[in-house]
Order: C-alpha cells, then structure tokens, then sequence
C-alpha cells in the first residue's frame, strides 16, 4: 500500500438485472466487460421502444429477480413466477435508454403481456445485445473505453456505508424513518471510508484469485427521484431528496444532488469480486 492509500472493504455487492426493478444481494459477482455479469441486462420498454423507469413506474420496485443457473425468475405481487432462460433470447429488436438507441433482443410475448398486467401499460422486456458497445462519456473517463449495457451511463456505481449512515442520521434528526441502501441500487458499497468518502477516490484495487481488478471512480452520481421510491412497498415520498438537498449538492455537476461514484472497470475482467474482500484505494488530486 504506497503511501496516502487507505484500506477498503466490500460490504455489498448487488446487482439489478432488470433495469429500475429490484436488485439482488450477492455474495460474489464476476466483473465483465459492462460492469458485474447481468447487471441492466435487461429493460422494460414502451411501445416506442423507449425505457421506463421507477420514476414513472414505481411499481417496477416491486418486481424482485432471482437469478439461476439456467433462468432468472421475476416475482411481483399478485402475479405468477415469470421464468426467463438466461441462454435464449427472441426476435432483434432496437431499443432506447436515455439518448442512446441499441441493438437488444426482445424477449417475447409472455413477458410483454407480463410486464404489462402489473404495471398497466403496453410495455415489452429486452435483453442488451452483447454484440453492441455502448460506451460511458468520453468526458468523464478520459482515455478510457467503458462498456455497458443498460445502466445509465457507467458500469459500476459505488457507494459507503458511512455515506448511507451520515444520510439516516440527517434524516432521524428531521423525524424520518431510515432507508436502506437498496434505494440507491449501487454496485459495490464499501466499508473503511469517512462519509461519501468515495468522492475522493481515484482507484480501487483488489487482488481477486483470478488476478488484479482495478476499478477508476470518474463521475459522481446525480440523484433523481428514485431513492424516495420504498423499495419494500413502492410508496413515494421526498424525504430522502430533501434531505440530500441539504448537503449533497456537488460543484462538479453544476449543484446537482448527488450520492455515490460511477466507476469503470481498467483491469479485472473475468474476475470475482466477493463480500469481505479488502483492497486498496487511492485518492484523486484535485
């Protein structure tokens, strides 16, 4: 550990294979080229092949994947188990998030009809198409080529428990409930750091059994309505939002509210990440 380094620990590790639905806790997840394998793999899309989100739909929290060797299973409630084979995907299709259109596979009829009886709209679920690169801002990652595949615009989102802790105290103080981690849907949540500590980090290094992973913090996470969605009922509040107004406005995003760092991966693909796993993590210079 080169001197100005500090130890880290990963506390979490989850991964929300449906985009804007639940996410699941993991134990360990394999880094790939997009970020942690089946993360946004998939998307519910409207009719025009646009995403849809949480903010629209705050329902989609209540629809919870388990992943399978061979499937993953959606559960929701008042609905029969949805199975989606994991090896098999339907008719190409385009698909849009945010300003970029992708080559996906639309994964069916039954899906669509299933998506669109619990959230009451004419939507259909994709699958990004490995094939296709979409990558992260050149202005945020430099010489560096991101991968993803539906997430907003960087492979990994990382977060601190501290972070998370200095939130609940603000909002016990105001007479609010505490929340949990899962509103802000992050990738990796790291123990050993000072309060959104991960504003300040340049790299994280882990020595996996498979070999070095490097992951680079580039961009700070604007915050939109989704953390004030409950994940346990769907219910919207702004508690949560108000409260990060109070301290969390970030320069570099113009005063944007922000809450954890997207990350890229630089070394590591093919490599496993688990819970407990400690590494080392510099500071950036600014």
């Amino acid at each position: 550990m080169s001197q100005g380094d500090i130890e880290v620990r990963i506390a979490g590790l989850a991964v929300h294979p449906v985009k804007s639905c639940a996410g699941i806790a993991l134990e360990e997840a394999l880094l790939v080229e997009t970020g942690l394998e089946f993360d946004r793999a998939w998307m519910v899309v409207d009719e025009a092949g646009r995403f849809v989100s949480q903010r629209e739909l705050p329902r989609m929290a209540l629809v919870k994947p388990t992943l399978r060797q061979l499937d993953m299973i959606l559960r929701a409630p008042g609905m029969l188990a949805l199975h989606i084979a994991l090896d098999t995907v339907e008719a190409p299709a385009r698909a849009t998030v945010w300003d970029d259109e992708v080559a996906a596979y639309d994964m069916g009829d039954l899906a669509a009809q299933w998506f669109s009886d619990f959230l009451g709209r004419k939507l259909r679920l994709v699958r990004f198409d490995p094939e296709q690169r979409r990558l992260s801002s050149r202005r945020w990652t430099g010489p560096f080529e991101a991968e993803n595949a539906f997430s907003d615009g960087f492979p990994l989102l990382v977060a601190s428990t501290a972070g998370l802790a200095e939130l609940n105290r603000r909002l016990a103080a105001a007479g609010h409930a505490p929340v949990t981690m899962a509103r802000f849907r992050p990738n990796l949540v790291l123990d050993g750091l000072d309060a959104h500590g991960e504003d300040h980090l340049d790299e994280i290094r882990f020595d996996a059994p498979q070999g070095p992973v490097r992951l680079k913090l580039v961009k700070p996470c604007s915050r939109c309505s989704i953390p004030d969605v409950d994940p346990a009922t769907a219910e919207t509040g702004h508690a949560v939002g108000d409260t990060l107004a109070g301290y969390r406005a970030d320069a570099r995003l113009d005063g944007a509210i922000t809450f954890g760092m997207n990350a890229i991966v630089l070394e590591g693909i093919e490599c496993a990440l688990r819970t407990g796993m400690s590494g080392q993590a510099s500071f950036r210079f600014e």
